[in-house]
């Protein structure tokens, strides 16, 4: 029998979370992108809240999936991601699917505030007022720059974690009480699917030069493809890439005969 005062998430569990956050672009790639920092960043909380290997590997490989979003604001999608994790360890009948939904839908928003407001907007401005001293001499130039840009979005990092933490665990009680959560998750489900087809359509590029001239007249392929279906390329070499990796091809392969494919396509002028 567990203790259920053993799987009680503290403020020092949290804090473990938001040291490792800091690491979470440290292993960053191009297949899963920010996955591999999120997953070694949940790593406490994981053990503390799953008592069987069975149960540890499954919420270990559900933050293995794709994740990428503004470093400066992921903390709150932590504290969201430990509550609901929280949840699953203590009801048998919570939606673990739910916990990935939720996270796909709340990367793309926060990725947008805070890319256009720290990196687009403070760090502009920090760089401006840095930049203004140290072009007259003054050495505390940089450090200004320094401490304009990282301060806030430290204190940023640092509530998020406990206000995410606690917006998560007081509303799934609530959710939970009421029965809504089904709704909640089915929400959220499509929230993640549109944002899995508008990633697909804006960071996965392939478009063809291919022109046919008869006499006066010439058609632009791209061009027809784009008022039958825009973005069709795309969306077909992603449905092909995921039929791969359902036949268990390694990712190594096919990324290496993308390029393949995309320097011979290149030389032959299909792309």
């Amino acid at each position: 029998m567990i203790d259920p005062s053993s799987q009680e998430i503290t403020r020092k569990d949290l804090l473990k979370v938001f040291w490792r956050s800091l690491r979470l672009l440290g292993s960053f790639n191009f297949e899963r992108m920010q996955a591999l920092g999120y997953v070694h960043t949940m790593i406490p909380i994981i053990k503390k809240l799953y008592k069987t290997k069975e149960d540890t590997v499954a919420a270990l490989k559900r933050h293995l999936l794709f994740f990428n979003t503004a470093p400066w604001l992921a903390t709150f999608i932590f504290g969201i991601t430990i509550a609901m994790e929280e949840q699953n360890a203590k009801n048998k009948d919570f939606d673990s699917n739910s916990i990935e939904s939720t996270k796909i839908s709340l990367m793309g928003p926060l990725a947008a505030i805070g890319d256009s407001f720290w990196w687009g907007t403070f760090r502009l401005l920090a760089a401006g007022i840095g930049t203004s001293l140290t072009v007259e001499g003054n050495p505390l130039g940089l450090l200004l720059y320094v401490l304009v840009f990282n301060v806030p979005h430290y204190l940023a990092r640092y509530y998020g974690l406990f206000i995410g933490y606690k917006v998560g665990a007081s509303f799934l009680n609530k959710a939970m009480e009421s029965g809504i959560m089904q709704k909640i998750t089915y929400g959220a489900s499509i929230v993640g699917l549109m944002s899995v087809g508008a990633m697909t359509a804006t960071m996965v590029k392939f478009e063809t030069p291919l022109e046919f001239n008869f006499g006066d007249a010439s058609i632009k392929v791209q061009e027809v493809l784009d008022q039958i279906f825009p973005a069709i390329l795309p969306l077909a070499v992603t449905f092909f890439v995921y039929y791969l990796l359902k036949k268990e091809v390694k990712i190594m392969y096919v990324i290496l005969g993308l390029l393949a494919f995309g320097i011979v396509a290149s030389l032959i002028g299909l792309m």
